[in-house]
Protein backbone atom coordinates (compact mmCIF):
# COMPACT_ATOMS: atom_id res chain seq x y z
CA UNK A 1 0.00 0.00 0.00
CA UNK A 2 1.43 3.07 -1.25
CA UNK A 3 0.39 6.54 0.27
CA UNK A 4 -0.10 9.22 -2.02
CA UNK A 5 0.50 12.17 0.70
CA UNK A 6 4.03 12.24 1.95
CA UNK A 7 4.54 11.23 5.73
CA UNK A 8 7.28 12.72 7.43
CA UNK A 9 10.16 10.18 8.46
CA UNK A 10 9.73 10.13 12.60
CA UNK A 11 12.66 8.69 14.50
CA UNK A 12 11.31 9.31 17.94
CA UNK A 13 7.85 9.01 19.20
CA UNK A 14 7.91 13.02 19.98
CA UNK A 15 8.21 13.22 16.38
CA UNK A 16 5.07 10.90 15.55
CA UNK A 17 2.87 12.45 18.41
CA UNK A 18 4.00 16.07 16.70
CA UNK A 19 2.59 15.41 13.31
CA UNK A 20 -0.34 13.57 14.60
CA UNK A 21 -0.74 16.91 16.66
CA UNK A 22 -0.53 18.94 13.70
CA UNK A 23 -2.93 17.06 11.54
CA UNK A 24 -5.56 17.06 14.49
CA UNK A 25 -5.50 20.94 14.32
CA UNK A 26 -6.13 20.84 10.48
CA UNK A 27 -8.74 17.71 11.44
CA UNK A 28 -10.70 19.90 13.79
CA UNK A 29 -11.30 22.71 11.54
CA UNK A 30 -12.27 20.77 9.05
CA UNK A 31 -15.10 19.01 10.74
CA UNK A 32 -15.71 22.78 12.40
CA UNK A 33 -16.45 23.78 8.71
CA UNK A 34 -18.35 20.89 7.95
CA UNK A 35 -20.67 21.72 10.89
CA UNK A 36 -21.73 24.99 9.58
CA UNK A 37 -22.72 23.36 6.64
CA UNK A 38 -25.19 20.64 8.77
CA UNK A 39 -26.18 23.77 10.27
CA UNK A 40 -27.35 24.67 7.20
CA UNK A 41 -29.01 22.04 6.62
CA UNK A 42 -31.04 21.76 9.46
CA UNK A 43 -32.31 25.26 8.61
CA UNK A 44 -32.51 24.95 4.98
CA UNK A 45 -34.65 21.26 5.50
CA UNK A 46 -38.64 21.56 5.98
CA UNK A 47 -39.26 17.52 7.66
CA UNK A 48 -37.33 16.68 10.64
CA UNK A 49 -37.54 13.07 8.63
CA UNK A 50 -35.20 14.38 6.07
CA UNK A 51 -32.34 14.93 8.84
CA UNK A 52 -31.99 11.03 8.81
CA UNK A 53 -30.93 10.38 4.95
CA UNK A 54 -30.11 7.11 4.32
CA UNK A 55 -29.11 7.34 0.64
CA UNK A 56 -26.97 10.26 1.02
CA UNK A 57 -25.33 8.17 3.78
CA UNK A 58 -24.43 5.37 1.46
CA UNK A 59 -23.33 7.80 -0.81
CA UNK A 60 -20.84 9.81 0.76
CA UNK A 61 -19.52 6.44 2.60
CA UNK A 62 -18.94 4.64 -0.52
CA UNK A 63 -17.28 7.81 -2.27
CA UNK A 64 -14.81 8.68 0.78
CA UNK A 65 -14.04 4.53 0.82
CA UNK A 66 -13.27 4.79 -2.55
CA UNK A 67 -11.00 8.21 -1.69
CA UNK A 68 -9.09 5.69 0.87
CA UNK A 69 -8.78 3.34 -1.45
CA UNK A 70 -6.64 5.52 -3.89
CA UNK A 71 -4.75 7.53 -1.28
CA UNK A 72 -3.65 4.02 0.19
CA UNK A 73 -5.72 5.14 3.70
CA UNK A 74 -7.38 2.14 4.85
CA UNK A 75 -10.41 1.80 4.38
CA UNK A 76 -12.04 0.09 7.40
CA UNK A 77 -10.83 3.00 9.09
CA UNK A 78 -12.27 5.78 6.91
CA UNK A 79 -15.23 3.94 6.70
CA UNK A 80 -15.88 3.98 10.56
CA UNK A 81 -14.45 7.28 11.15
CA UNK A 82 -17.16 8.62 8.38
CA UNK A 83 -19.81 6.48 10.14
CA UNK A 84 -19.27 7.61 13.32
CA UNK A 85 -18.89 11.22 12.44
CA UNK A 86 -22.18 10.94 10.74
CA UNK A 87 -24.52 9.22 13.43
CA UNK A 88 -22.99 12.20 15.28
CA UNK A 89 -23.59 15.39 12.75
CA UNK A 90 -27.14 13.61 12.03
CA UNK A 91 -27.95 14.08 16.24
CA UNK A 92 -26.15 17.38 16.02
CA UNK A 93 -28.48 18.51 12.96
CA UNK A 94 -31.81 17.23 14.51
CA UNK A 95 -30.60 19.47 17.90
CA UNK A 96 -30.12 22.61 15.28
CA UNK A 97 -33.40 21.70 13.41
CA UNK A 98 -35.38 21.30 16.75
CA UNK A 99 -33.71 24.73 17.85
CA UNK A 100 -34.84 26.69 14.56
CA UNK A 101 -38.39 25.70 14.72
CA UNK A 102 -38.71 26.53 19.21
CA UNK A 103 -40.08 29.60 18.66
CA UNK A 104 -39.50 31.22 22.86
CA UNK A 105 -43.16 31.95 24.25
CA UNK A 106 -44.31 35.42 24.02
CA UNK A 107 -45.90 36.59 27.85
CA UNK A 108 -47.30 39.55 28.50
Amino acid sequence: MTLIHKVEHCDTMADVRRNIDALDARIVALIAERSGYVAQAARIKQNPAQVHDQARIDFIVERVTAMARAQGAPEAVIEAAYRAMIDAFIEFERGEFQHLRTQPTQEG
